[in-house]
């Protein structure tokens, strides 16, 4: 029997939770084809905050990857909108003329940004809040040094707009047209104190401010003009003022339209056939932003799509975010009203707000600000429309307390709860589907549960509940993490103990490691296995080989995979430094296949962004025969060695810093590490080459060479702590690699230079590095380990060989301590 299609239109979170909720419960029955608009996987768009605040990459907030629609036997054509359906013909049509028949099909449009229509508007710098394009923008305006930004709106994403711009190094104002931020969600007294928390993190705001006009300069925005005359100046301004339902593809497919497609209990709209679900949907004449009710549907309409039946009645809403780091919770009528009876807690020092309203003894609504733990509970009571009069008096305490002293057990609280009580309200899972899995599928520890439910995967604020529910259902069984944190769900061993078994038991293979360590998952995960790869690699160099299919896709193709799906190719340029042939050659590959965009990078090199996958391994040819190698920019490896002028051409240099800065990239590229690596060397203190934010950096001075190590400009900004100062080159290019490879023996995959230096602490780094025969004993592993790591991997993808240009072993220098 052939199986029925299904067209999906809208890759995003609806679209996808729909899709799961079919396969859950009949994986055969639908051939399905996904349409995104944007040229990604499914994200998910709630984290978008944590990604402009640089807390998450993007990788980081990936719902369904790439293996997802290949192991579902999905077809997505991502980046290719859908532009019209023939409900006649049972066809949909895309961007390209391409055509797909139906026979069911989900609507899943999602939501417009509004942009208000003011004088303006259209300038450049101008930009809405809604999905990883306008992150890149927001991220690209904030590099600017000195940069400010406006943004208008102060609900919850215009609020997150300024907070990430901020982090960003950016100053940011929030223009708001009401008086209290957030009103749908807080009380004045809640918005108050999230205003003075903003001002404490650097956002000011703007409340009961109208704006009037967004002005200009040469077709680019200078600033937002208010109804009172001030003028607010900005290099960015976002407009975060709400969404509506994108309704034009069913408007156009003669769908019954109200402010969003209008659908009935069964998530179906005037044509059978077609269903609508998430943002661009009007159930019951309501339309609903939140993710809750939008999972709620997506039950519904995967019932409904497997023969299944089901009613979707419209949501009871309740709000539990985290904005810009402080937990928020509010629900039903929290501003209260006629016939209405407020209890309000207040911790000015800990800046705490609680205010639970009761209406004819029930909670009819509440609002937490700081601490909002309770909200499940609040929430609980008032769907239940339970009689609280006889625990008024402790309400507010919260419920352990109520609970407590009613002569309950503390984790009654947590079992009083209902089944379909909200848990996690970022991926809308309910505490009976939480229990019911750790009991089901034998789940013992949190990121079981996340893994399986998603609940705590998001924001975390419902971590400390799901922990509960984990103690709750396995009662003594339930062991609380303590101690390192496992390498990943397969094992319960730490990072340290699968590095020092490996080494002490002599295990050389991944099949060995996971037989010895017990690894639950035959053949581990997609977080175990670079792991144990570069585990493997460093404790036996020569014995172990690279186990490709165990790195990311950037490491496997040697490119950086970029938003398109086009790559980043970056060749290597010594210490920064180039000649006229490599430059013709770089210029001849851009014209030959058309690279669009040439980006001179922060590590002193070329990068050529753009580039085909199907291109990669003639652009690597082109530029091997010109004598250029892989830069290794996608690597957990050797990056960069950024260097200034020196003494050759600087008058304030002290020493070629030039000429070392080359010495260590020629003899240490191609070594892999924990993490990425970049050094920089600076010619004299006036550090032109930045050395004292780099993993490890070296500060020329008239008596020699100053070595710093730990510093980080990323995410986290820290300056380099002193490691020592040498006389002479050699003693220097000794330390670095003896220092890297202390680093690459002790530390944790993906940890960078500056984590683990905290955590194993500078005098145990020195004690190690500046004893002569430890450090003799580093170096000559190192230069050992670069006899079979050192390669170019352009050279050996083209022509299945590697160069030994820069053999490590013809340029190794007789140690001789200092």
């Amino acid at each position: 029997m052939s199986k029925e299609r299904l067209v999906v239109v809208g890759n995003g979170m609806a679209g996808c939770r729909a899709v799961q909720e079919i396969l859950k419960r009949d994986p055969g029955r639908y051939e399905i084809t996904i349409f995104g608009a944007e040229p990604r996987v499914n994200y998910d768009r709630i984290m978008l905050s944590p990604v402009l605040a640089g807390e998450k990459a993007f990788a980081d907030i990936v719902i369904n990857d790439e293996a997802w629609y290949r192991d579902n036997a999905i077809t997505l054509h991502a980046g290719r909108a859908v532009q019209a359906i023939d409900r006649e013909a049972r066809v949909v049509r895309a961007e390209g003329g391409l055509e797909i028949g139906y026979d069911r099909m989900i609507l899943a449009t999602g939501s417009d940004p509004i942009r208000l229509p003011l004088p303006g508007s259209d300038l450049s710098g101008v930009v809405t809040f809604r999905d990883l394009d306008d992150v890149d923008a927001m991220i690209a305006a904030s590099a600017q040094p000195g940069a400010r930004a406006v943004v208008i709106g102060g609900g919850l994403l215009g609020i997150e707009a300024a907070y990430g711009l901020v982090r960003r190094g950016m100053a940011a104002t929030v223009v708001h047209l009401v008086d209290v931020l957030m009103e749908r969600q807080l009380d004045a007294s809640a918005g108050f104190l999230l205003a003075s928390a903003l001002a404490d993190k650097g956002v000011a705001t703007e409340l009961g401010a109208v704006s009037e006009e967004i002005v200009g300069e040469e077709g680019r925005v200078a600033g937002l003009k208010l109804k009172d005359g001030r003028t607010l100046p900005c290099d960015l301004l976002v407009m975060a003022v709400g969404i509506r339902p994108n309704t034009a593809l069913g408007k156009a497919a003669g769908l019954e339209v109200g402010r969003g497609i209008v659908v009935d209990d069964a998530m179906r709209t005037s044509d059978p056939r077609i269903s609508a679900v998430g943002e661009c949907v009007e159930h019951r004449g309501q339309c609903y932003g939140l993710v809750a009710p939008i999972w709620e549907m997506c039950k519904t309409l995967g019932a409904d799509m497997t023969g299944g039946s089901a009613a979707y009645e419209g949501s009871v809403l309740s709000t539990r975010l985290k904005v810009s780091g402080v937990d928020v919770f509010s629900a039903g009528k929290f501003s209260g009203g006629e016939g209405c009876e407020d209890i309000v807690f207040r911790d000015a020092g800990r800046g705490v707000y609680k205010r639970v309203v009761i209406e004819d003894g029930k909670v009819a609504g509440a609002v937490l600000f700081g601490d909002a733990a309770d909200g499940a509970w609040y929430f609980d009571l008032m769907r239940q429309a339970a009689q609280v009069t006889d625990i008024r008096e402790t309400l507010i305490f919260g419920q352990t307390v109520t609970e407590g002293l009613r002569g309950l057990d503390p984790s009654a609280a947590v079992a009083a709860l209902g089944d379909d009580a909200e848990v996690c309200g970022c991926n809308g899972v309910c505490k009976g589907a939480i229990t019911e899995a750790i009991a089901g599928q034998g789940l013992s520890t949190l990121d079981d549960v996340r893994a399986v439910t998603k609940a705590s995967a998001s924001c975390g604020s419902c971590t400390p509940l799901v922990e509960k529910l984990l103690a709750l259902t396995l009662g003594d069984g339930f062991k609380a993490q303590t101690g390192p944190k496992p390498v990943c769900s397969c094992t319960t061993h730490g990072h340290e103990v699968a590095r020092k078994r490996i080494v002490a038991e002599g295990l050389k293979s991944m099949p060995a490691v996971m037989q010895a360590l017990e690894w639950s998952t035959p053949d581990g995960c997609a977080s175990c296995r670079p792991a144990l790869n570069y585990y493997l690699l460093c404790a036996w160099p020569g014995e172990y080989q690279d186990d490709k299919q165990s790195r990311f896709i950037n490491e496997r193709v040697h490119a950086n995979i970029q938003k398109d799906g086009t790559y980043s190719v970056v060749p290597r340029m010594w210490g920064g430094m180039t000649t006229a042939a490599e430059l013709r050659a770089i210029a001849d590959v851009v014209d030959k296949f058309e690279i669009p965009t040439v980006k001179v990078t922060g590590g002193q090199r070329i990068d050529l962004l753009g580039v085909k996958k199907d291109d990669l391994p003639a652009v690597w040819a082109d530029l091997n025969a010109a004598g250029m190698v892989s830069g290794h920019a996608y690597a957990k490896g050797l990056r960069t060695v950024k260097t200034c002028v020196g003494s050759d051409w600087c008058r304030f240099g002290t020493q070629d810093s030039t000429g070392l800065g080359m010495r260590l990239e020629k003899f240490m590229w191609g070594a892999w590490t924990p993490a990425k690596v970049k050094l920089a060397v600076s010619g004299c203190p006036r550090n032109c080459a930045e050395a004292t934010c780099k993993d490890i950096g070296v500060i020329c001075v008239d008596s020699g060479y100053e070595i710093h190590v730990g510093g980080a400009a990323g995410l986290h900004i820290q300056g380099t702590e002193v490691l020592t100062k040498v006389a002479t080159e050699e003693e220097a290019i000794w330390t670095i690699c003896a220092l890297t490879q202390l680093y690459r023996e002790q530390g944790f995959y993906l940890e960078r230079i500056y984590k683990w230096m905290a955590r194993v602490g500078l005098d145990a780094i020195k004690a190690a590095v500046l004893d002569p025969e430890t450090r003799k004993a580093l170096y000559d592993r190192f230069a050992y380990s670069q006899r079979f790591f050192r390669l170019d991997p352009w050279a050996e993808r083209v022509a299945g060989r590697h160069t030994d240009e820069f053999n490590p072993l013809s340029r190794r220098m007789e140690f001789a301590p200092a």
